[in-house]
């Protein structure tokens, strides 16, 4: 009996023993190294697309629901998803999240309760910055954080506009400015919405109460008819998804700081350089376009209608046909982290037309989304080098515009196909260039490449920012000129 009960303890040993080894081997850690990606990616990833199942929930059981269980629905999902990725590092984000709902509530609709929001949590977010900072790319608390810093300042510039007088806003700040007086369910819900707290999109507490209030559909009374342009936006992200997940292996940064790159013959190290400029940016592509299938499917994409039709871009990040066909910078910039960029043309950029300067406005903006992205110099070449060929751009775009001889030039139908193939080149070359800093990093990385090559980007910007006045000079006839003055 007692050989026979030993035996069956063995028997019950080795089974665990068997069982412990397959929950490793399933274990997320295993999965990822299987997948050549990192486990915070994978829980990243995993977090990404909950969101489907989620809004599939919510769409059937709480989307005409009383306000405050669809706000804890947000809260509780929210907080679980940022514990599943970052344990107890959520508390980074409850605690500015309480802060700043004290501050809306002990400060009011004062210019005092913006400054000391912006002051607060761009504060907390560099100091997140400064104590969790490496050499690499690393998914931490602060990832998720930055998205919610500017969905806080957001917060207290519309509650602040709330305060005046209607014929005192713009009509773009009478849509956001918040009337009400927001509770701390309502921020909160606000704050986690499963579907963008982790990498955006931006949206408005107006925007989202008006999904908690059930206006957000094409079809009043009903759950939204979103799930077919959802799917489409799905779709797209798994085709990037796929592509950077066979390409990544054999296209990294990691290869610029290699012998072999520099041994390489200067065309190449250019045309590496251009083509992984293109292509590093399709994990933002994936992840926008996940999320913003989310955020379709919830209703909170829903912008109206156009010609009888409904409109799902309200949370659209990605313009992808732009993307992929524009040839100019500022195509890039308008159809890449779209909602990003609203959101600092509308709390910064034009909050500093006192200032009387277009440039500087645009300069101080641009400065602020390099401290936003974080503290290494990368960040503040990147978004000068977006700054110097944004003018040189509109400086080229007017002399050929205002040149009867360069305009004759480029209007011949014959050669459209050459200029497109010049201008792509020139695009994604120095698209390349300028990104190449931001995903390195710090200064002894970025500087080894861009002494690769020269600095190419900054030599041939800089000359024509020089140049190129002389020459418009030169064959804009005076009457032109004058015209323009006109």
């Amino acid at each position: 009996m007692a050989s026979a009960a030993e035996g069956d303890v063995g028997t019950v040993a080795e089974l665990a023993t068997v069982l412990r080894w397959g929950f490793q081997e399933l274990s997320l850690n295993k999965l990822a190294a299987s997948l050549g990606a990192t486990e915070q990616a994978l829980r990243l990833i995993i977090s990404i697309f909950l969101g489907y199942p989620l809004a599939l929930f919510y769409r059937h059981y709480l989307f005409y629901k009383d306000s405050y269980l669809i706000h804890l629905f947000h809260t509780f999902t929210g907080l679980s998803i940022m514990y599943f990725n970052f344990g107890n590092q959520l508390y980074h984000s409850l605690l500015c999240v309480v802060l700043q709902f004290l501050i809306l509530r002990l400060m009011g609709r004062t210019i005092t309760a913006v400054l000391t929001t912006f002051c607060f949590q761009m504060a907390y977010l560099l100091a997140g910055y400064y104590y969790t900072a490496t050499g690499n790319y690393d998914i931490k608390w602060t990832m998720p954080h930055c998205v919610l810093t500017l969905k806080l300042i957001g917060l207290a510039v519309d509650y602040f506009d709330g305060g005046k007088e209607q014929n005192s806003l713009s009509s773009e700040q009478q849509k956001y400015a918040i009337r009400g007086v927001p509770s701390l369910l309502e921020v909160a819900g606000f704050s986690y919405f499963y579907g963008a707290f982790l990498v955006g999109p931006q949206f408005s507490m107006n925007h989202y109460m008006k999904l908690v209030q059930g206006q957000l559909t094409d079809i009043p009374g009903k759950i939204p008819n979103s799930t077919k342009p959802a799917l489409k936006r799905l779709s797209l992200g798994l085709v990037y998804l796929v592509g950077y997940t066979l390409l990544s292996p054999h296209i990294t940064e990691e290869y610029f700081l290699t012998e072999d790159y520099d041994s390489r013959p200067f065309w190449f190290r250019c045309m590496y350089m251009l083509v992984w400029g293109k292509f590093v940016l399709y994990k933002y592509v994936t992840c926008w376009l996940v999320t913003e299938g989310v955020c379709i499917l919830t209703g909170l994409g829903f912008n109206n209608f156009e010609n009888g039709k409904a409109k799902w871009d309200a949370c659209a990040n990605m313009k992808v046909w732009l993307f992929e066909t524009n040839p100019r910078f500022t195509g890039t910039i308008a159809s890449f982290n779209i909602n990003t960029n609203a959101w600092v043309a509308r709390y910064i950029f034009k909050r500093l037309k006192f200032l009387g300067n277009k440039e500087l406005s645009q300069g101080l903006s641009l400065l602020f989304l390099a401290l936003w992205h974080g503290l290494h110099s990368g960040y503040l070449i990147c978004f000068q080098m977006e700054f110097l060929i944004v003018i040189v751009e509109r400086q080229a775009a007017s002399l050929i515009r205002e040149s009867p001889t360069l305009s004759n030039l480029a209007s011949i139908t014959v050669l459209q196909p050459f200029y497109y193939l010049v201008q792509q080149t020139i695009h994604w070359l120095f698209m390349g260039y300028s990104m190449t800093a931001f995903c390195l990093f710090t200064w002894d990385k970025w500087l080894k490449v861009y002494k690769s090559i020269y600095f190419l980007g900054h030599v041939f910007f800089l000359s024509l920012l020089f140049i190129l006045p002389y020459v418009h000079k030169a064959m804009v006839p005076r009457k032109e000129k004058l015209k323009k003055m006109e």
